[in-house]
């Protein structure tokens, strides 16, 4: 990895976007979660991608995240923002302020334009993070984004953008061991996708993972036995939290809906409003989130 990368590992928490009744951020929800995900030992905090539904908010709000949640770290863990926006004016702006308030690294979301060839994508790239000192990693989520680099386009990228040195990856262990094989030590690469095959990313060489809130907690316990060797305990906790993983991950939807109520009980938060569009909670839905959450407040993880 190039020497121009911060050290980045272990496991990462994205803030959801918690809205109030009159449809405005909620700002003691957003530093609810943060001070939770502190306190569960989470090596890192970070904003702005599909969990937080960057997409629905405005350049004033996404402002006002970004601005929390480095207020709300305080220095004490380090800080990674999703850079949104269609140009790369809108995004070099974005990263100018992030580097003023001391955002430790950028992770930029690629286009919406679903007609962007791959030389364009690296174009754009390219731009933004020539005009940033941060270091910068893309989100690469071909499930998820209408847009991403192939491996090849990954590894010109790296030899175009001397700070390229971090990858968001969205995809299965397999497909993340693919990537990290074909860009060897030049990108630190994170998977995502709620924490769904944990143990088999950080075995693939994942440096590590960008969660949501719901289950900090036990994915950064799980990380630490991990790392001390305790594949057994490792396993034993992640096997616990799997189905509900599963259930949540069946789309970013579904995750986002079911989710964020789940954080909202475990940090009691009260109800949760939703900003349209959106898919909304069935009472289903909330069956089976119940059912397959049921006594997680009963266990603790193992910590030993």
């Amino acid at each position: 990895m190039s020497s121009s990368s911060p050290t980045v590992s272990g496991i990462y928490a994205i803030l959801y976007a918690f809205f109030g009744p009159d449809g405005g951020l909620d700002r003691e929800a957003m530093r609810r979660q943060t001070e939770a995900c502190i306190a569960a030992g989470v090596h890192g905090m970070a904003a702005l991608g599909l969990a937080t539904e960057v997409h629905k908010l405005s350049p004033e709000e996404r402002m006002s995240v970004m601005h929390w949640l480095v207020e709300d770290t305080a220095g004490r863990v380090p800080v990674s923002i999703t850079v949104f926006g269609n140009s790369p004016a809108e995004q070099i702006g974005f990263c100018a302020e992030a580097a003023d308030l001391g955002v430790d690294w950028l992770i930029l979301q690629p286009p919406r334009d679903r007609t962007v060839s791959e030389d364009e994508l690296l174009g754009f790239f390219a731009e933004v993070m020539a005009a940033t000192p941060l270091p910068c990693a893309i989100q690469n989520a071909p499930a998820f984004l209408p847009n991403s680099l192939s491996d090849a386009g990954l590894r010109v990228l790296v030899d175009r953008a001397p700070n390229f040195t971090l990858l968001k990856g969205e995809g299965s262990a397999l497909e993340i061991a693919g990537t990290i094989e074909a860009v060897g030590d030049r990108l630190a690469v994170l998977n995502g996708r709620g924490g769904l095959e944990l143990t088999d990313n950080l075995r693939a060489g994942c440096a590590g993972m960008i969660i949501a809130p719901e289950l900090a907690d036990f994915q950064v316990l799980i990380h630490e036995a991990l790392q001390r060797g305790d594949t057994e305990v490792a396993e034993r906790d992640y096997a616990r939290i799997l189905p509900l993983i599963t259930f949540l991950m069946q789309s970013v939807d579904q995750f986002v809906c079911y989710g964020k109520r789940l954080t909202a009980r475990r940090l009691g938060l009260g109800e949760v409003h939703d900003r349209l569009p959106a898919q909304l909670p069935t009472a289903f839905g909330l069956e089976c989130l119940e059912r397959y959450s049921a006594g997680i407040e009963d266990y603790a993880p193992t910590n030993s």
